[in-house]
């Protein structure tokens, strides 16, 4: 009996949506009056543009189902209904890895494809990415060269061949480059008094050291590192006033001055960005008198020095942001412990970017570069460029092991090689007066990007024909356009033979929506028979009777509909990945993901995008930090057997690699390192006991610390 309900109550669940669009007939009931109003109202609905087609030539039973129209003798070539579609274009086939010509790997798949979108209408299309081995990787060294990073400078000095080392194991295509910067020579960033203080910053210590300067650019990317330990083996600190930097402006001329860098079009992007302090933004120039905003070009000089420094004021994060993802950068700050919140501030900002904690002296680049390159090739993300706001598309991520994250369009935890694919829905809203767009789906910091041409199903091909001053619309008062009359000012009625000075106040009747209520529900006029929606200063009026707006839905924080949904008859209809009556309910769980993967870590349900943490003892964003939890051990450990061991339970179901996403690192003992740490221990298969460390650092990487050698076997 159970059993008959349940498949009831589903069957409900799928017939209930359709029976709504087609028993209360949302075609004919909506009173539009033209063939583009009629293809808006809903994918479903079709127009009759035969002259000879409904009730004496009236347009209201020319919009309807496309069945209703056939089957009321509407000829298929008088027929409107265009349909949404998906055309892949181009699809090449994903590449294993970096062999031969690097413009040759494919990352993304499709690469180009077409939509074509009635209003109201989606397709659902399906894009693959793999981060394949061996890529060509640049990095450009960014350093402030202010004079507290002096210690860093010389530890850099003799780490640049071990550097290169380090990063030979992950491509043995590598080039390196490198830049410095202070801040903007000028009051009160700099000194300026007394005079010796101008060429020599360091004066007033009794020291002596570079003019200060803003940027300069000093080795451009390449093979050779010899060159790099050379100009870095040549560089000196210089001294500012204040304590920012004007790190930004350095950001900006290296992202944007890609031949004087020599980015490469066919390879991954780094920019490490190496400080102790904080930077200037976007209007801190003021308090030098520099307000002309920057212009996100690139202004290096014959000499490779930042020529507008004391002329343009600090870029802005979001125009950072713009330039990074416009030449597929991956931005790293490496910063010292007491401003590593603040730059972890804006990496959450700025798709795309790590944060890795730099020692005093800077001894420990080297690892903090290689954990923060595993950290961005660990994740797959995606962004889009030049969306129309007429389109919105939602996601389903489809990550390790195919499991799949509604709303998310991220998966993390992977290793070179693994493919992950999103399934998204593209939907038109409303109609953009261009017929075609063109869009860019990519992941951050990839070259590989998938196009989209969208065009815009809007129009009806009858309109072509519009005849105007037609004697079909009463001696010429309108223009006959598929199959109705678009009538003249002060003409009403189905041929535009009524005229507004013959009105009659026994057509108000006609007007009213039901006996008692507001003739033209208190919106319109009754002008021979018909409502004539008056125009309103909220929005637009529309209906047979001028039942319909698009102001009167509810209101969140002010805005209609939350900002995130359309108001259609007092009803907000909610964009995707939101929902509630007012729209003000995310659907997304993206901001719910842990960095294992798991929705609120298993600690809670995501509600909004927002995680509640129903485990004792659990908090955090994602309720990740769990000190009290008794389970955290019980995962670690199983995850020490099936990463390591390659054994147990979860590498048996192959859930290994979509939970377990911590990097193990072998030691010889178990040391202090955060009061945060959790110490586990814990006897394996053998019986020998297993002593480990879980540790989450500064950058968000989970890292697992177990000891080399097992404790007593018994």
């Amino acid at each position: 009996m159970d059993t008959l309900i349940a498949r009831y109550w589903i069957l409900l669940a799928v017939i209930l949506p359709r029976f709504n669009v087609y028993a209360s007939n949302v075609c004919t009931s909506s009173g539009v009056r033209t063939c583009r109003e009629c293809l808006s109202i809903h994918p479903s609905c079709a127009w009759c543009g035969q002259e000879d087609f409904g009730k004496g030539g009236s347009s209201e039973s020319r919009c309807d189902l496309k069945k209703n129209l056939v089957d009321a003798g509407c000829g298929a070539g008088s027929l409107e209904f265009p349909m949404s579609s998906v055309t892949v274009q181009e699809d090449r086939p994903l590449s294993g890895q970096a062999a031969g010509a690097s413009q040759d790997v494919t990352q993304i798949r499709p690469q180009k494809l077409q939509l074509t979108l009635r209003p109201g209408d989606a397709k659902r299309f399906t894009v693959s990415v793999r981060q394949v081995a061996d890529y060509p990787v640049d990095l450009y060294y960014l350093m402030d060269l202010s004079y507290s990073m002096r210690d860093d400078l010389h530890q850099l000095r003799s780490l640049s061949n071990e550097l290169a080392a380090a990063m030979a194991e992950k491509t043995s295509n590598l080039r390196m480059g490198f830049g410095a910067f202070v801040d903007k020579p000028l009051s009160p960033y700099m000194y300026m008094f007394p005079n010796e203080a101008i060429e020599n910053p360091c004066y007033g210590i009794e020291r002596t050291c570079l003019r200060q300067f803003g940027y300069k650019h000093v080795l451009s990317l390449t093979e050779e590192v010899g060159r790099f330990t050379e100009e870095v083996g040549k560089q000196e600190v210089s001294r500012n006033r204040d304590s920012p930097e004007g790190g930004f402006d350095a950001i900006m001329q290296a992202v944007v001055c890609k031949d004087k860098i020599g980015w490469r079009p066919d390879a991954s992007h780094l920019l490490l960005f190496t400080t102790d302090g904080k930077t200037h933004i976007a209007l801190d120039g003021r308090i030098a008198g520099v307000i002309q905003p920057h212009d996100g070009h690139c202004h290096l000089d014959e000499l490779n020095n930042y020529s507008k420094s004391t002329t343009l004021d600090y870029p802005s994060l979001a125009l950072i942001t713009e330039k990074l993802s416009e030449h597929n950068i991956n931005l790293i700050f490496a910063v010292t412990s007491g401003i590593a919140p603040l730059y972890r501030n804006y990496s959450e900002l700025i798709p795309g970017t790590a944060v890795g904690t730099l020692s005093r002296d800077s001894s420990n680049v080297i690892q903090l570069i290689k954990d923060a390159y595993a950290k961005i090739r660990s994740k797959v993300e995606l962004e889009l460029l030049g969306l129309p706001e007429e389109l919105s598309l939602s996601f389903n991520a489809t990550c390790l092991n195919g499991e799949i994250f509604p709303g998310v369009k991220s998966c993390s935890g992977l290793t070179i090689g693994d493919t992950v694919s999103f399934s998204i829905e593209a939907r038109l809203h409303s109609c953009p007066e261009k017929k075609s767009r063109t869009f860019t789906v990519k992941p951050v910091g990839f070259k590989d990007a998938l196009e989209i041409t969208v065009n815009f199903a809007c129009d009806c091909a009858c309109e072509a024909k519009a005849e105007a001053a037609s004697p079909l619309c009463h001696h010429g008062n309108g223009t006959f356009v598929c199959g109705t009359c678009q009538c003249d000012a002060g003409r009403l009625g189905p041929r535009c033979e009524c005229s507004e000075a013959e009105y009659q106040p026994t057509q108000k009747d006609t007007c009213s929506p039901g006996p008692g209520m507001p003739t033209c529900s208190g919106k319109g006029d009754c002008v021979c028979g018909q409502c004539s929606c008056r125009p309103s200063d909220f929005g637009k009026v529309w209906g047979k009777h001028c039942e319909c707006d698009d102001y009167s839905c509810v209101r969140f924080k002010g805005e209609l509909c939350s900002g995130h949904g359309a108001c259609s008859c007092g009803t907000c209809k909610c964009d995707p990945g939101w929902s509630g009556e007012n729209c003000n309910c995310s659907t997304s769980t993206d901001t719910c993901q842990s960095s294992s993967g798991r929705l609120c870590s298993g600690r809670g349900p995501c509600n909004c995008g927002t995680c509640e943490c129903t485990q004792p003892g659990a908090y955090g964003a994602t309720c990740e930090k769990c000190p009290t939890c008794p389970d955290i051990c019980t995962i670690k450990n199983e995850c020490v057997e099936c990463k390591h061991y390659k054994r147990g339970p979860k590498f048996e179901d192959n859930s290994c690699s979509r939970i377990c996403r911590d990097h193990i690192e072998l030691v010889e003992e178990i040391s202090y390192r955060d009061s945060n740490a959790q110490n586990c221990t814990y006897k394996d298969q053998d019986d020998c006991v297993q002593r480990l460390q879980y540790y989450e650092d500064a950058s968000g990487i989970s890292i697992l610390y177990l000891v080399k050698e097992p404790g007593r076997c018994l």
